[in-house]
């Protein structure tokens, strides 16, 4: 390099011209290249559906699909009109709830018994349940069987393990022919509240199938939380939950009508419960003006007569 003031040739390690005696202003050296490290993502908590479904005593499968003895089932076009399928291996049963069935293969082989006998029925009867059980069974060869409630909604599939449930009559829809399904007596209040008086208790391991108006939510109670619930939107809870059943207002019967609340459900933590997102019984009386009342007549406003 030269000099920049007499232009006398220079090396390239000298710091002044030894001509004029300029000093010469070394460039800083160029660090060597270093990869930068990009900061590790920020932790992001799981959601309370997530926590509830690696927690939570109702052991969902997140795809709504799963296996079990004999068998393997998936809950299709989840939401307001969802339907379980089952496909049976061959020899191979699955319970469910009188009237459930939507569709079955040829070589399905459908039988109704009384379970608990005479006792049982009447219990499962009065609780506003049909008498019968339903036990579907491929014979000779794989079979498929559907199921779906009787009113709009979804349908939920639990994994039970050695476990105990208390779900409300109208919600259990079909399940594993080895869990023990029994209707227990839910308290002389739960008839005010509408509910019937009977819940049905379903415990051991296998598959069960619930269905709810509407969608399906979970609640975990935290120990010594009461947390009230009304009980036309009560699916199911843990069998070793206390509750009892009150009027929704503490203040009296008459302030409770008054509210448009009626029977609630007050439970105690620790515990699981899923609650259904709709009311059946305040959902038809919605729709009991618009229907024919004992005149004839309908309700909306619009009368319709029939001339001879």
């Amino acid at each position: 390099m030269n000099c920049p003031k007499c232009a006398t040739q220079l090396s390239p390690e000298a710091r002044f011209c030894g001509n004029c005696g300029f000093t010469l202003q070394q460039a800083p050296p160029t660090p060597p290249y270093q990869q930068q490290q990009m900061p590790p993502p920020p932790q992001v908590p799981p959601t309370y559906q997530q926590q509830n479904q690696q927690q939570g005593a109702f052991r969902f499968d997140a795809d709504g699909r799963g296996q079990g003895r004999g068998y393997d089932w998936e809950i299709q076009h989840a939401g307001a009109f969802a339907l379980a399928v089952i496909n049976l291996q061959a020899e191979q049963a699955i319970c469910a709830e009188a009237g459930a069935m939507v569709s079955m293969s040829g070589n399905v082989e459908l039988y109704a018994e009384m379970k608990g006998g005479i006792f049982g029925a009447l219990k499962r009867a009065v609780g506003g349940e049909s008498a019968f059980v339903s036990t579907f069974t491929a014979r000779g060869g794989a079979g498929e069987v559907t199921f779906a409630p009787g009113m709009p909604g979804d349908i939920a599939g639990i994994e039970m393990q050695n476990q105990t449930f208390m779900v409300q009559s109208s919600s259990y829809l079909a399940g594993d022919t080895s869990l023990q399904v029994e209707t227990k007596f839910g308290g002389a209040k739960s008839f005010f509240g509408g509910e019937g008086l009977f819940v049905l208790q379903v415990s051991g391991s296998g598959l069960l199938l619930v269905s709810s108006f509407g969608a399906i939510h979970r609640k975990n109670i935290r120990p010594g939380e009461r947390y009230v619930i009304d009980t036309g939107h009560l699916v199911a809870w843990e069998g070793h939950m206390q509750y009892n059943l009150r009027k929704a207002s503490k203040a009296g019967f008459f302030r409770s009508m008054l509210s448009g609340e009626g029977m609630v459900a007050e439970f105690q933590g620790p515990g699981e419960v899923l609650i259904q997102t709709r009311n059946l019984a305040a959902f038809a009386g919605l729709l009991k003006p618009f229907f024919p009342n004992q005149s004839g007549s309908g309700g909306g406003g619009f009368n319709f007569n029939i001339g001879s």
